[in-house]
């Protein structure tokens, strides 16, 4: 079965494609923005299908309960999608405009092939857990627990790695026997559409158990979050919705899993090899353009070492250029819409207002007329309370602030009402412990450690969200627990 851009414009509706009601609505390629194809524009009786289909499939078939056969389906899937990857990566390319080397890693292949992880997990996990005996008001009684899928998930993602946060969201939430309506965001929806399209082909997935619904309209994803059909809403975006969607949620006290936004801090401590950190803090925040809510955006230094910080990191940035994404080469990448380019410029004007000096970049690259590029950005001269430090801005923009002693930089991190994640990079492994176990972060990187993988847990502290995505505290967020006892 070829995928196409003409095969990604129906939606996946109780196991049927399907066009949208309300037609269908443009997908523009980030880099060169042109039109490169359509995709079905949903209707809200669309969403109520698809949420009618999903409570059915969960309420009167054995999906939640039959262990092997979801680990079957989603070994399935991931083979299908597979043998689609050449396909796949052009698409993907083309629609989120990331580099073409993401594609290999956390922007296709990596999520696909971790929805494994998940049906291993489904196999193996404990689904009864013995407590033994006990006896409550002097009545012997044997107890045990029961883990049981949560029943039917509504699946909100955003648009920066669309495969990634998909399937984090379809694996576990399928393995754990519940039943899915996504809803992908509209700069992306060909990433969804197209594994709607597999599903139905090419997999044995029940009628209702997964349904992909494609929309511009951001009121279906509020209509997910209000409608008592729907026992869980996992949300990934930025802090703002997500407060929307959980107050959108609690008219029916449905379970919610927040993953949102970051202004993740950079350490380097003075013991550091300045050169390599600076470089290595160059290199995150230029990939995929900056569009990822754990990327760090402020380069905390030693104040003694600031000058020399400035010109290493400067250096790095001019190495890695906006470029072309179908090249090998390529890192930083446009961004997805002339939307966001001209909110990262707007941040840009912010820091210039607020006294900070612009060491590079700043600007659309003089050699992309067409795209929606802005060059890497290097910010200094303000304080961690700068806009630019406190806020989320998605782009290739890295702030770098001073601090003076290690106690400093924890104080400067934490100084942030995020919380997702970070990196620290020093010699003396107790001052490096000091800083993981001070710094309040879902995620920590030591030496350019990295912590993403399919058993990791990924979420984070204050108001980067609840909950945990990936591993098996992924996977128990689908999850409800029965207490059962008869008399022993």
């Amino acid at each position: 079965m070829p995928l196409r851009p003409e095969s990604a414009s129906d939606l996946l509706i109780d196991g049927k494609l399907t066009p949208g009601g309300g037609g269908v609505f443009d997908v523009v390629n980030p880099a060169t923005e042109e039109v490169i194809g359509q995709a079905a524009e949903a209707t809200s009786d669309d969403m109520d299908a698809a949420i009618a289909a999903a409570r059915t499939a969960f309420d009167t078939t054995d999906w939640s309960r039959d262990h092997a056969f979801r680990a079957r389906c989603l070994r399935q899937l991931r083979d299908a999608l597979l043998a689609h990857a050449d396909e796949f990566r052009e698409l993907t390319i083309a629609e989120v405009g990331c580099p073409s080397f993401l594609t290999h890693g956390p922007q296709f292949e990596g999520p696909v092939t971790d929805l494994g992880y998940f049906a291993d997990l489904a196999e193996s996990y404990e689904w009864t857990r013995d407590l033994g005996e006990a006896e409550p008001m002097g009545i012997k009684n044997h107890r045990e627990l029961r883990s049981e899928a949560v029943g039917v998930v509504g699946a909100i993602t955003p648009w920066n790695f669309p495969h990634q946060i998909n399937f984090a969201k379809i694996g576990p939430a399928l393995a754990a026997g519940c039943t899915v309506v996504l809803k992908p965001a509209p700069d992306t929806p060909w990433c969804a559409a197209l594994v709607g399209k597999v599903v139905a082909e090419e997999t044995d997935f029940p009628p209702g158990v997964l349904n992909i619904v494609t929309s511009t309209d951001h009121r279906l994803g509020e209509q997910l979050s209000t409608d008592p059909r729907v026992d869980l809403v996992s949300f990934t975006g930025s802090t703002a919705t997500g407060k929307k969607v959980m107050a959108a949620a609690s008219e029916s006290l449905k379970k919610v899993f927040l993953e949102l936004g970051g202004k993740s801090a950079f350490i380097v401590l003075d013991d550091a090899d300045l050169g390599s950190a600076c470089a290595m803090a160059a290199f995150n925040v230029v990939t995929h353009a900056g569009q990822g809510c754990a990327i760090t955006t402020r380069l905390v230094v030693p104040r003694t070492e600031l000058d020399e910080a400035i010109t290493a990191t400067r250096d790095a940035l001019a190495g890695l250029p906006a470029g072309d994404p179908t090249s090998s080469g390529t890192i930083c990448g446009p961004l997805i819409s002339e939307r966001q380019r001209q909110r990262v410029l707007s941040y840009i004007e912010i820091a210039e207002q607020e006294g900070g000096t612009i060491e590079i970049g700043g600007v659309r690259p003089a050699d992309k007329p067409r795209g929606f590029f802005v060059e890497p950005t290097l910010i200094s001269g303000l304080d961690n309370s700068a806009r630019v430090a406190q806020e989320e801005i998605f782009g290739p923009v890295l702030v770098i602030i001073a601090h003076d002693g290690d106690d400093d930089a924890i104080r400067i991190a934490n100084d942030s009402p995020y919380g997702l994640s970070g990196m620290v990079y020093g010699t003396d492994e107790d001052r490096i412990n000091k800083v993981v176990n001070g710094v309040r972060t879902g995620t920590m990187g030591v030496n350019g450690g990295i912590w993403y993988s399919a058993d990791v847990p990924f979420g984070g502290y204050k108001q980067s969200g609840i909950g945990r995505e990936m591993g098996v505290a992924g996977f128990e967020e689908y999850l409800e627990t029965k207490a059962v006892a008869r008399p022993a």
